[in-house]
């Protein structure tokens, strides 16, 4: 499954947008290193589910009104400090639970309610931006210390005659979450001497920056927006690549009220309707929810996911099938599954996403809405039903 890591300083939302997202019972405080365990849960993505071609809606829990919810892992840990990458505060405990992660959502107090170390400041007195950087950094040098850690091993081993620094390499970065395509990418742009002997740390800083920017691509969420000065939003939108304002607390207020019968809302929705009994107050709570909610960026936590998984990450959801023409499994579920895979996979990628047993005893496909077979070199595209033909 895919894995979503909630990152930054303490006390800037994290808690609260992991509970929002995953609906689990976690601990909330206004105190640095509420979280010290790890908590890993399941939350979703939200893109639109095939079925809406269809007069037949699928009957999956996760297909809301032709909205599809595809899962993945979300992980929240212990708040970061400066220095984090040299053990301050739990900094290696969440450094070092980062290399499953795919992608990191740099949560950000954006009203600077908090300062470096997660402790409250009068609101603004703190500048967001900072916050940003930080978390890079430190990101940048818990790698590059992971590299020097084992650089003497490398050269050690490169007095072997058989020794490829280049293999050597990939060892070392795929144990902390790089794939051998990735570190090959990597050193196929960077210039660098064959003998490791003669690397400086600047030719190591700059391998372990450039495998953290591919393998580990961030989202900062301008977290408590609700309460920031709007001119924080501004230069957090300058400061980076991808912003996202968002309200974890009102996220969560709205997930509770739906769950209460107060509102009808699905997460990701640009607004929602009051339709139960509230009492004043939650009714006030609501309508301020709804003003953060203003201009369709809905609350901000559906729309960080998304935009880190379909956007930053370019994967594509795929659905598949047994019955090209139901569109069902074996059971007669329309669309039982969905599985999230990187644009430009093919057909066979999707029967291994499925089951390894089904992509090693693959024969063919079929595109469902199409009603032919595909080539094996077919690319797929977001929302494709396919149906797979396997011996197994």
């Amino acid at each position: 499954m895919l894995s979503i890591a909630l990152a930054g300083k303490p006390n800037a939302g994290k808690s609260t947008f992991y509970k929002a997202a995953t609906e689990s019972d976690v601990d909330i405080g206004n105190y640095p290193f509420t979280t010290i365990d790890p908590n890993r849960g399941v939350s979703y993505v939200r893109t639109d589910c095939p079925c809406l071609a269809r007069e037949e809606r699928c009957g999956d829990e996760h297909c809301r009104a032709s909205k599809r919810y595809v899962p993945v892992e979300l992980l929240d840990v212990a708040g970061l400090v400066p220095g984090a990458h040299e053990g301050r505060g739990l900094g290696n405990q969440f450094l070092d639970e980062l290399t499953t992660a795919d992608v990191i959502l740099n949560v950000v107090d954006a009203s600077g309610g908090t300062d470096e170390e997660g402790e409250p400041v009068e609101t603004g007195s703190h500048d967001p931006v900072e916050d940003v950087d930080f978390v890079e950094t430190e990101l940048d040098l818990w790698l590059a210390s992971i590299v020097d850690r084992n650089w003497e091993s490398i050269e050690r081993a490169s007095r072997s005659p058989d020794f490829d620094l280049d293999e050597e390499l990939t060892e070392m970065l795929t144990g902390v979450g790089a794939t051998a395509r990735d570190v090959a990418t990597v050193l196929r742009d960077m210039d660098y001497p064959a003998d490791p002997i003669a690397w400086t740390d600047d030719h190591r800083e700059t391998l372990a920056r450039e495998v953290r920017l591919r393998t580990k691509p961030i989202v900062v969420v301008a977290n408590k927006a609700d309460i920031a000065p709007s001119e924080n939003i501004e230069r957090l939108d300058a400061a980076a690549d991808l912003v996202i304002p968002a309200t974890a607390d009102g996220e969560l207020g709205l997930r509770r009220a739906a769950d209460a019968g107060i509102v009808d809302y699905d997460p990701g929705d640009e607004t929602f309707d009051i339709v139960g009994d509230s009492s004043d107050e939650q009714r006030r709570g609501l309508e301020r929810i709804r003003e953060v909610m203003a201009g369709g960026r809905g609350t901000g936590v559906q729309q960080a996911l998304d935009r880190a998984v379909y956007d930053l990450l370019d994967m594509l959801t795929a659905y598949p099938v047994q019955n090209e023409s139901k569109w069902t499994d074996g059971q007669g579920n329309v669309l039982p599954d969905a599985h999230l895979l990187p644009t430009g996979s093919t057909p066979k990628d999707l029967a291994y996403a499925v089951h390894s047993d089904i992509g090693e005893g693959y024969i063919h496909a079929v595109d469902a809405r199409e009603k032919r077979r595909i080539s094996d070199d077919h690319e797929l595209s977001d929302g494709d039903v396919i149906k797979i033909v396997s011996s197994n």
